[in-house]
């Protein structure tokens, strides 16, 4: 819960969600975050120092970006004196800098914040394994010509089995499972189809075709690599898509009764997403406009094993304490993991004995309208870059309602490890 001064959302911008394809991408996490992030500080109407603090969500920075909030806040120009730290809270680490910048708004402590996330998941770290760093340490301490020829002589070609950082980062170590196979156990929990989820898939496509011919991705803004190149477009989006295509993609994490696939699950990505969070004296110091007001949020924890129901956990006491139904709410934002987790979401919230035995409701909450949810497409079409995904779809959620003209809007994600973050956002339609 947020209580105290009213917190504002200015404006934000957001890189193209560039998939990765197997090698590192043409950016480093720090590049990328400051890449996006030139183009949102330039049209501001207040130097780039002026921020009290700058904030940063990231799960997998490189091995020199430690404490990339600061490295990009320099390299952005926000100045020496400005604070800057970075946040790690799995799939909502974004969502996390977000509500870490607004409570301090809300509290008092800083009038102006730069806030948002990032990860370039194209260069998760492929690192050593034990067996090999133990042999480098002996390696190393061996000074004589026998003692080193000892130690190659010990040298095993299974100490050159990579550990692939990705993989170890997409695994929950309590309870053993891939977070692929937590989606699979919602789909056969909530009697998912493959039809089903794959429909979903399509859908996600879809939306995003529609959005980028209608030109309704505003927070886009190009970027530049260190090669001049340039980015100016999501480019997982698959037009082609079709229910024979995605049919014919076999499981993943199942592979001989899963339901999970490559087509309906979300994007590996790199990506990064900024947003200006000011207090009403900051507002009417600079005369800045008001995308819209970041009014509440609320985090929950659940079975990891069921680690995709988690934006219901976050959404549900939420909306109680806001006193808000349903219909209250114009537009949503569920991150899209996977396909099935989504889907499993809409049932659990539609499905009265869960309501009851796991939110404490005395009935069903209701049935999400799914044309009020994701309309624009999601993690599966646009790509979910852990860190950034949570400040995405609060930027693009307000656009959705700027656009729209409507007020009320909630955007929400599961976290693996068994968590759940959501934040209830408005805007004066005057």
């Amino acid at each position: 819960m947020i209580k105290g001064r009213p917190v504002y959302i200015v404006d934000g911008a957001r890189s193209p969600f560039l998939k990765a394809r197997g090698k590192p991408g043409a950016f480093t996490a720090a590049d990328l975050a400051v890449a996006a992030g030139k183009p949102l500080l330039n049209r501001m109407p207040f130097s780039n120092d002026s921020f009290d603090e700058v904030i940063l969500g990231c799960v997998m920075p490189g091995p020199d970006e430690v404490n990339i909030a600061r490295i990009a806040a320099l390299r952005l120009g926000c100045g020496e004196t400005t604070p800057a730290w970075t946040v790690q809270r799995n799939c909502a680490s974004g969502l996390q800098a977000l509500d870490s910048a607004a409570r301090n708004i809300a509290s008092g402590g800083a009038e102006l914040v730069l806030a948002g996330g990032v990860d370039t998941m194209s260069r998760a770290p492929v690192l050593l394994n034990d067996d090999m760093v133990g042999w480098l340490a002996d390696f190393s301490r061996a000074h004589s010509v026998s003692d080193k020829l000892a130690a190659i002589a010990r040298l095993r070609p299974a100490y050159f089995k990579p550990v692939i950082g990705l993989l170890c980062g997409l695994h929950d170590p309590v309870v053993d499972l891939s977070m692929g196979q937590t989606a699979e156990i919602l789909a056969y929990q909530f009697q998912l189809s493959r039809e089903e989820i794959d429909s979903y898939a399509l859908l996600s496509q879809k939306r995003l075709a529609d959005a980028v011919d209608n030109s309704h991705l505003e927070e886009l803004v190009a970027v530049y690599d260190r090669k001049g190149k340039h980015y100016d477009q999501d480019d997982g989006l698959r037009r082609d898509s079709s229910i024979a295509s995605l049919a014919k993609l076999k499981p993943v994490f199942d592979r001989h009764y899963g339901k999970i696939t490559a087509g309906n699950s979300a994007q590996v990505t790199d990506g990064a997403a900024w947003l200006v969070l000011a207090s009403e004296k900051a507002v009417k110091q600079y005369s800045l406009p008001v995308l819209g007001r970041l009014r509440d949020t609320q985090w929950a924890a659940l079975d990891p094993s069921v680690m995709g129901l988690g934006p219901i956990h976050a959404m549900t006491p939420l909306l109680k304490r806001r006193r808000l139904k349903m219909d209250d709410i114009d537009y949503w934002e569920i991150n899209e993991a996977f396909a099935a987790q989504v889907l499993a979401c809409r049932k659990a919230w539609a499905d009265q004995d869960y309501c009851r035995d796991k939110l404490h409701l005395r009935s069903a909450f209701g049935e999400l309208d799914i044309d009020r949810l994701n309309v624009d497409g999601g993690g599966v079409s646009i790509g979910h870059p852990v860190g950034a995904s949570g400040a995405r779809i609060t930027l693009h959620l307000l656009h959705v309602l700027k656009r729209n003209n409507k007020t009320r809007g909630v955007a929400s994600l599961c976290i693996g490890g068994g968590q759940g973050g959501a934040v209830l956002l408005e805007r004066d339609n005057d």
